[in-house]
Formats: structure tokens, C-alpha cells, sequence
């Protein structure tokens, strides 16, 4: 080896100890800028209300300012897509839920992310409660007898979704394949739809989030017949659980999480979980997901990871057993 290329070696091992050197400085400062929170909804929802509660909390926390961007559209692949794409140095998080990350890299043929590959779950900051919900002159006041009514009448009855493969949608074809009934899937775009639908009788059940039922349900408008938890919840006490109607497996919660791009520092995920988890831990943040009927799920990055991968294995199997396709 000649002095010359020794001395290459030797600059270029310096050179990258210290660029490592200047990462991990880097990441220990982290952050010294405002941080950008991709929101792949639009503005004034329930998504907005979260990610405001939780990052007003988090940035004081951070000692930086958190700035919520929204990136609606494709029922959250834009948004989603936007955060994937994003130099992953932690001043690019954003929102993401179980449809982009779960359900729909099987429903749809071009995604514009790969969830496992593009994406770095960093926690669940909270979690909505299915209830299932009947007409009020429907004559089935629980999960048997409207398996039942439904039997006695094939074809007759119909359920309300938000949309062809949203979790509100799968959940019902879980019922369709298990007991073999037959009801009709009406699709609408949003609760705004389908709600109006029920109240004038044009649809006979729904799931639907606790936070947007629980109105109507307190309001006498709708019955509820089981929530999707595997506990019964503090808001609605009387009503049972689908595992004590019998279906255990049928355990779903639309939850909302922070998510990052792939590849950002270890530390930075880190101290990102830490910030949302002491977060959720405050009165105000508290108060907040109770006045939402909202519940929060403690769960660290690996645990994140690990419940994505298993609910996307199930609505993957939903899915391909019973053919649903959205061109």
C-alpha cells in the first residue's frame, strides 16, 4: 500500500467518523426547527381536532413549533404519500390510520407508498370505538337477533358503510362470510350521508365511530346493538361487546397515530413516542379524547408495528375472500 492511498484511507475514515460524529450531534439537537405534521385530511374534522390537541402539548414539550399541513384527498394516500416521501430527518411526521396503513395497500393496484417499506409507525395517539347501530323500528335489539332477522329474510335487509372498503365495510363482511347472511351493502361517502339514510329508513344498520354516533344513540335516533372493543366503554355501559355476542374476533378501533418516514434516526422516533405518550397523559389531553369519545391505547413503536402488520394480514385475507375491488 503506497503513503498515498493510506493517506486516502485515512481522510476518508475521518471523514465518516466525523459525519457520524455530526449525525448523532444532529440528532441530539433535534429539533431546532418548527417540525411539519402532514394531516392527510381535510381541516375541521375529527383528525384535526387530535393532531391540534396533541401537537399544541407536544411542541411545548419539543421547544419547537409544530406545524399542522394538510394534504387531503384519496381518503389519506396523498397525505400519506406526502409524509413516505419526505427526508426522513424528523421535520416531516404526519398523521396516518388504519386505511392507508392497513386496508387499502390491498384494495387498491397503485399505491404511491409501500406502508411496510416508506413508513416508520411511531405511536397510536388515540383510538375511536365501533358501534353497531340499528333503526329504531328494526326489530332486533341485539347482535343475534339481527343475524337472525336477516337470515329469515335474505336480500331484505341493507347496511350503511362509509365507503367500499372502509373498516365500517369490512367489519359487515366479516358477519357475511362467518354466518352467510345476506344484506345489501349501501355505500355512501361519509356519516354526513349515511346517517340520514338510516333516520329515514332507507338503511337498516351501521358500524360507525362512538364519536359520531354517540348523539344520535344518547338522542334516541338509532339503537345501538355491540361496540367492537373487547371491554364494554364508559360511555355506553349497557351495551355489550361483539366477543360477548359471540364474535371475539372482531376486535377493531379506527385508531389515529404519528407516522414518520422511513429511515428517520432511531432517537428522533424515540423522543417523538415519548413526547405523544407523556402527552396523552395530560388533564387537557385527556378531557379532550373523552369530549370526542375517544380512547387512548398505550402501545411503544415495536408494539405499533406489530398490531399494523397483524390487521393488515386480516384485512388483506377480508378482502381477497370476498372479492371487493375499487377501480
Amino acid at each position: 500500500m503506497t503513503e498515498l492511498t493510506r493517506r486516502g484511507l485515512g481522510a476518508g475514515m475521518a471523514a465518516g467518523l466525523f459525519g457520524a460524529a455530526g449525525a448523532a450531534r444532529a440528532q441530539a439537537a433535534w429539533p431546532t426547527r418548527p417540525v411539519r405534521f402532514v394531516i392527510p385530511w381535510p381541516p375541521g374534522g375529527l383528525n384535526d381536532v387530535i393532531a391540534r390537541g396533541f401537537n399544541d402539548q407536544v411542541s411545548q414539550a419539543l421547544g419547537q413549533v409544530i406545524v399542522n399541513d394538510f394534504k387531503a384527498g384519496a381518503g389519506g394516500r396523498i397525505g400519506v404519500a406526502e409524509i413516505a416521501r419526505s427526508a426522513p430527518d424528523g421535520y416531516t411526521i404526519g398523521m396516518g390510520n388504519l386505511g392507508p396503513l392497513t386496508i387499502f395497500p390491498h384494495l387498491y393496484k397503485n399505491m404511491p407508498y409501500d406502508a411496510a417499506r416508506d413508513l416508520v409507525p411511531v405511536t397510536m395517539f388515540a383510538a375511536s370505538p365501533l358501534v353497531l347501530v340499528a333503526t329504531k323500528d328494526l326489530p332486533a335489539s341485539n347482535v343475534a337477533e339481527l343475524i337472525a332477522l336477516a337470515r329469515a329474510r335474505p336480500g331484505k335487509l341493507n347496511f350503511a358503510s362509509v365507503g367500499v372498503g372502509t373498516a365500517q365495510h369490512l367489519i359487515f363482511e366479516m358477519f357475511r362470510a362467518r354466518d352467510g347472511i345476506a344484506m345489501e351493502h349501501v355505500p355512501y361517502k361519509g356519516t354526513n350521508e349515511s346517517l340520514p339514510a338510516m333516520l329515514g329508513g332507507d338503511v337498516h344498520a351501521m358500524f360507525d365511530t362512538l364519536p359520531l354516533m354517540l348523539g344520535p344513540i344518547r338522542n334516541g335516533m338509532v339503537k345501538p346493538l355491540a361496540v367492537t372493543t373487547p371491554a364494554r366503554i364508559p360511555q355506553l355501559p349497557d351495551v355489550p361487546t361483539l366477543a360477548e355476542a359471540g364474535y371475539p374476533e372482531i376486535d377493531v378501533v379506527t385508531w389515529y397515530a404519528v407516522i414518520a418516514p422511513a429511515g428517520t434516526p432511531q432517537p428522533i422516533v424515540d423522543r417523538l413516542y415519548r413526547a405523544y405518550t407523556e402527552a396523552a397523559a395530560l388533564p387537557a389531553v385527556k378531557k379532550l379524547l373523552e369530549d370526542q369519545g375517544l380512547i387512548y391505547l398505550p402501545n411503544a413503536p415495536g408494539e405499533f408495528a406489530t398490531r399494523i402488520r397483524a390487521e393488515s394480514a386480516r384485512w388483506a385475507g377480508i378482502i381477497e375472500r370476498q372479492g371487493i375491488r375499487v377501480e
